[in-house]
């Protein structure tokens, strides 16, 4: 290290890659910049999609997997993990084995289906997902649907949503906290709700205005790195909290009115609208 220099901490992304750019590992390194923060990633798959869909899923092999990240926590002053898209069983297996050492914070965003309902998560890997894993998870990010599946259970309401963040938390000891996002919930309303559930009995709610776009592939990714990105700039977590879903608001908002799509349909967010 030179002297005088200043300890740089790196954000380390690792999830699926969307060569589009609306999602997956290229929404986290755009939103991480965005938010002034040094990223690095790992790409756990390589995909086929664009706005109507994902077409095909290639995972890498777990071993290659584990070395791109091995290669950057070797090298990186790494502090904050955010987690996407892993795949297959063998990829979950291989990340719980190699993060049970890490004693940073680990965000992870569930990825287990597109908006479309294509899964993507391979060979019913849930319990894997358990037992390995998500006992070594410091945050959870799950949509609606997301959720279900973790529990096992159906959810019509907030009041389901939020018992269901509770009983993640129970089963967990290293979970500190589950964003219930409410997008999906009451998709009627004019109000978005966000929820942090805490150990405690601890309640936040971030509330945002429902914006009309036809932009808004890869919400999912940029939510949860908007959140990691501000949890490594120091924020406590209500603040970081709160921070994401301004975050939301602002890029939805910000390329409301472009087309990059042909199809005029679930185009990707413009992060390059944003910065800070």
């Amino acid at each position: 290290m030179k002297r005088n220099s200043v300890v740089t901490q790196t954000l380390f992304t690792i999830a699926g890659s969307d060569p589009s750019g609306g999602a997956g590992i290229q929404a986290d390194l755009k939103t991480m910049t965005s938010l002034g923060v040094y990223a690095a990633a790992a790409i756990t798959c390589l995909t086929v999609q664009n706005s109507r869909g994902i077409q095909e899923i290639h995972p890498l092999p777990p071993v290659f997997v584990r070395d791109q990240i091995k290669a950057v926590l070797e090298d990186h002053h790494v502090t904050h993990i955010k987690i996407g898209m892993t795949g297959t069983m063998e990829i979950i297996e291989a990340l719980g084995k190699l993060l049970e050492s890490f004693p940073g914070v680990v965000i992870y965003d569930p990825v287990l289906a597109s908006t479309t309902g294509q899964s993507l998560l391979q060979n019913k890997g849930i319990p894997v997902l358990k037992e390995t894993l998500l006992r070594r998870v410091t945050i959870l990010t799950p949509n609606i649907g997301e959720l279900e599946q973790l529990t096992g259970n159906t959810i019509n309401s907030t009041k389901e949503a939020l018992k269901n963040a509770e009983l993640l938390l129970e089963d967990f000891p290293l979970l500190l906290a589950v964003v219930v996002k409410g997008g999906h919930l009451e998709s009627g309303t004019d109000i978005i709700q966000d929820f942090l559930v805490q150990r405690g009995g601890r309640l936040h709610e971030s509330k945002r205005r429902r914006h009309k776009s036809c932009n808004l592939h890869g919400t999912g990714c940029t939510y949860a790195s908007a959140l990691a990105s501000y949890l490594c700039l120091g924020r406590d977590m209500v603040a970081a909290f709160q921070g994401a879903g301004d975050y939301m608001d602002r890029i939805i908002q910000a390329g409301s009115q472009d087309c990059l799509v042909k199809s005029g349909n679930n185009g990707p967010l413009s992060h390059y609208r944003l910065t800070g």
